[in-house]
């Protein structure tokens, strides 16, 4: 709470209106035995100005880490209108719809925040938001196997470049529901998927094939082929994107012949902090054919009687928010404080500003992967395009590395050995608009004196 209104005065008052003398009077049903009168170690109280010094004085003793950490969360630079107008009283208390004719404004923010994440991927139709990238993914999968009616395997194809915590909680969010995901490798040489491992399925029943791009490894799929390889055995297409990618990148709606079934993603790109891994939004859109397989709530427009505009839940049943057994998902709310701030970043960003910052990301990400590179010990894993991240190989163990650069006020990137350790000493970077040539230059630096005291060591 930025500011607290309530004077002496006006606490006396509401306690004479509601009939109680204390407001310790409002908590005597909690036995005297479980009240804690004080805490022990929390100081005196500080007036506003006092307090706002120590908080400064905290921060600046923790410092901020220069931090190059991308792998499924990133650091960009959100305008200072997002969050000002988001934590707004309109927004930051009513942001959920449960009384759809009493939230007329939240409707319609909703309602644009589809339309836009509707036009960014290509698709038709999208939902009000789910809880985030991972369980978008679980949730597009589980739809894939209601949606696909020509299919009765349940089997769904996961190349191993999809985020591993991604496929961890599909399996742990839809494999009980009779699901079976089955791993597709990847290409030594360039990380993407390797097509010769889809021979096997020509003649098998497939639901659906997950295609991420980027994917983990920041490398960018060949889309249109899976695709349509996909299309042609009778299998869904579930995409998994970066939205701040498709801001330069074909968008799903437009792989292959057809185009991708699904499309899902982290929605945390788009103006929401990074805030120590959340809370964050998942995004979902699909083709038309599909939308009453779509989970959560979906928000229409439409005319009053008086013929005036209006915004109300609409295409699904009353039991998937409130019958558990009969619903096609147990997703019965969104993430509308989220959504609201992804919906006013896009507004202010524009598909320019959007381009701008997808084009300034790969940009700095060249820049980085450049940079390292020339320092001995440091090879880029993969050879093809990127988008804002990239896969680094060093001539000794990354966990050391890393440490040593977190010493220097350093977050290097991902330490990839527990998830791949096949790629042996591999380390995930990532670079975004919010990085400058001198960041960069630093991180050069560091990183030198690390694998040169390492060596020395």
């Amino acid at each position: 709470m930025a500011f607290i209104p309530h004077t002496e005065a006006d606490v006396a008052a509401m306690l004479e209106a509601i009939g109680v003398k204390r407001i310790e009077d409002l908590f005597d049903e909690i036995p005297p035995q479980l009240r804690v009168r004080a805490l022990a170690g929390v100081p005196e109280e500080l007036n506003e100005m006092e307090i706002g010094r120590h908080m400064s004085e905290r921060a600046r003793a923790d410092g901020i880490a220069l931090s190059f950490l991308g792998a499924g969360a990133y650091e960009h630079h959100i305008p200072a209108a997002v969050w000002a107008i988001t934590t707004r009283g309109e927004f930051y208390s009513a942001y959920t719809p449960y009384q759809a004719e009493a939230s007329q404004g939240t409707l319609q923010l909703i309602y644009e925040f589809q339309t836009m994440i509707a036009r960014l991927t290509g698709m038709s139709i999208a939902n009000a938001s789910l809880y985030d990238g991972a369980s978008a993914m679980a949730e597009a999968a589980l739809m894939a196997v209601r949606a696909n009616r020509k299919s009765s395997s349940a089997r769904i194809l996961v190349p191993a470049g999809v985020h591993p915590h991604y496929r961890r909680v599909a399996l742990a969010a839809a494999s009980n529901q009779g699901l079976k995901f089955e791993e597709l490798p990847y290409r030594a040489q360039d990380g993407g998927v390797d097509f010769s491992a889809l021979a096997r399925y020509d003649a098998e029943d497939i639901t659906a094939l997950i295609i991420q791009q980027p994917n983990f490894f920041g490398r960018l799929e060949e889309v249109d082929a899976l695709t349509d390889w996909a299309h042609s055995h009778a299998a869904l297409v579930i995409a998994v994107v970066n939205p701040t990618s498709l801001a330069l990148l074909k968008p799903p709606g437009e792989w292959g012949a057809r185009g991708a079934d699904i499309a899902v993603g982290e929605g945390q790109p788009l103006g929401v902090p990074l805030s120590g891994g959340g809370p964050y939004l998942g995004f979902m859109s699909t083709r038309t054919e599909h939308v009453r397989q779509m989970p959560g709530r979906i928000v229409g427009r439409t005319l009053d009687t008086a013929g005036q505009q209006g915004f109300t839940l609409t295409l699904q049943a009353r039991e998937q928010h409130i019958r558990r057994a009969k619903a096609t998902s147990n997703i019965c709310t969104n993430q509308g404080l989220l959504v609201t701030a992804a919906t006013i970043y896009l507004s202010l960003m524009g598909p320019q500003g959007l381009e701008r910052t997808a084009a300034a990301a790969h940009a700095r990400c060249r820049e980085l992967v450049a940079a390292l590179t020339r320092l001995p010990g440091v090879r880029l894993a993969f050879a093809g395009p990127y988008f804002h991240e990239a896969v680094l190989q060093l001539d000794r163990a990354v966990a050391p590395v890393l440490k040593a650069l977190s010493a220097r006020g350093i977050t290097g990137g991902l330490d990839l050995t527990p998830y791949y350790p096949e790629l042996g000493h591999a380390l995930l970077v990532c670079a975004t608009e919010t990085k400058s040539s001198a960041d960069i230059d630093r991180y050069r630096s560091a990183l030198g004196e690390a694998l040169a005291g390492a060596r020395a060591a």
